[in-house]
């Protein structure tokens, strides 16, 4: 009996040793390596590949955000800003105008190709942002109108922004050409040159349209 009782206890002992040790490395020593590493060679991407204006963390390169006025349509939806360029639609909290790029919320819609929810979304979305546009319909591009897999795309086509150039001129009394440049100067090319499509960060954009009107205006 007593020596079962000894051999448990050892077992117990060795086990709780183990215990410790691994909660140590794994839970201790382990994460604070990894962090330091990634502190010291990738600084940017460890603290969120954050955008910084005057000194003032102004969102990520890696997450969407809504440009919308304070007002809000006949359904609650907040209105898209016409002074800057607008991102893709999102299944985060979506309205056929823009998206609400709701950061506690993240993912596709999961609606089927055949889905008259899905159908009948892009139709609206294709209306609405043609009339805030003032395009015809059929310049649309197809990332316009669908939402990303991952609902937080910061991203959009080259397309898509040079379809809002001239109404951002407009807003903001600024020539078509040079916004066309700003579009041109913050459009990124495949990776690797082979891998995905051309796309535009919109906030990095939109900060560059800010900075451009103000130097306009003598601010």
């Amino acid at each position: 009996m007593n020596s079962s009782l000894r051999g448990m206890t050892r077992l117990a002992t060795a086990g709780l040793r183990a215990l410790l040790v691994l909660t140590l490395v794994c839970g201790v020593l382990y994460p604070l390596a990894v962090t330091g590493i990634a502190q010291a060679l990738f600084p940017d991407q460890a603290d969120g590949s954050k955008i910084k204006e005057n000194g003032k963390v102004v969102g990520s390169e890696l997450i969407g955000q809504s440009f919308t006025l304070d007002a809000k349509d006949k359904d609650g939806n907040p209105l898209p800003d016409p002074r800057w360029f607008q991102p893709r639609p999102s299944a985060a909290g979506e309205n056929v105008y823009n998206t609400r790029y709701s950061l506690t919320v993240s993912g596709a819609s999961n609606l089927a190709a055949d889905s008259k929810v899905l159908r009948d979304s892009v139709i609206a979305r294709r209306a609405a942002i043609a009339t805030f546009n003032g395009v015809p319909q059929r310049d649309v591009p197809v990332d316009a109108l669908t939402a990303s897999a991952s609902g937080v795309d910061p991203h959009i086509s080259p397309a898509y922004a040079d379809l809002q150039v001239s109404r951002v001129a407009r807003e903001h009394g600024l020539s078509r050409q040079a916004v066309q440049r700003l579009v041109e100067q913050h459009t990124d090319g495949r990776l690797a040159g082979f891998l995905g499509e051309p796309h535009v960060n919109v906030l990095k954009l939109n900060l560059a349209v800010r900075r451009l009107a103000a130097e306009e205006r003598g601010d």
